[in-house]
Parts: structure tokens; sequence; C-alpha cells
């Protein structure tokens, strides 16, 4: 079959560097890194269990479906907050992240393979 449906709430989208599509199922924390995109949509009650993460390989995409958060980032430390139907763009190499201000779902298309994350102030120590 040509045309095959997809449940984005239950798998990630891949979509590798010749813009291939590929699925897979989601799994707790966060997305598994490809080379080329990942979309997924995320139920989030709260903040991410770090102190903030960035993408080197290119710009990530988010979409507020339901709820508002508030998306931080070094160069930007007051934030923006987003309500549900807006979107932000986080630039490559910009260490961020999501507050949840809300029950939220959120749409993003995440560029990878590579990334990394900081530490909780609680693990560091």
């Amino acid at each position: 079959m040509k045309i095959e449906r997809v449940d984005v709430t239950t798998q990630n989208v891949d979509i590798d560097a010749a813009f291939n599509i590929s699925t897979r199922i989601s799994k707790p924390g966060p997305p598994q890194r490809v080379a080329g995109m990942t979309l997924g949509i995320v139920e989030m009650t709260s903040n991410a269990p770090h102190g903030g993460e960035v993408h080197p390989d290119g710009d990530e995409f988010l979409h507020v479906i339901s709820g508002r958060v508030e998306v931080t980032g070094d160069s930007s430390p007051e934030g923006i907050v987003l309500n549900a139907g807006d979107s932000c763009i986080v630039r490559a190499n910009e260490w961020h992240k999501v507050n949840v201000l809300e029950p939220t779902r959120l749409l993003h298309i995440t560029p990878g393979p590579h990334g990394d994350h900081r530490p909780l102030p609680t693990e560091a120590e």
C-alpha cells in the first residue's frame, strides 16, 4: 500500500536526509535521535527531567496543540509563553528548556542525530 495511516500520538515520525519517512513506537523519555528530523506529539504534565537541551544539527520547531508552556533559552532567559495554537523555532545550538505552565500537548520537529542535555541541579550535586 502506498498510503499508510500513522498515529503520531503513539509513534514518532522520522525523516531522513533523503526525505524518506519511517515510523517507530514512541517511548518515554527523550526521543531517539536520528540523522534527519523527528516529528512527534508529546503530552507534557511536568517539566522535562533535565536542565535544558541543545540541537546542533539544525533548528527545532515547537507547536502547542493544547495547554501552555514557557520556552526559555540561553539567549532569552526571560522566555516566551506559548498558548494553544502558538509555535516557535529554537535555532540550532541554542540551549533551551520547555517549562510546563499547564498540561500541554506539544508537537515537535527535532533535528538529529546529535544533541545534549544539561543535568538538573540535583543531579550535579
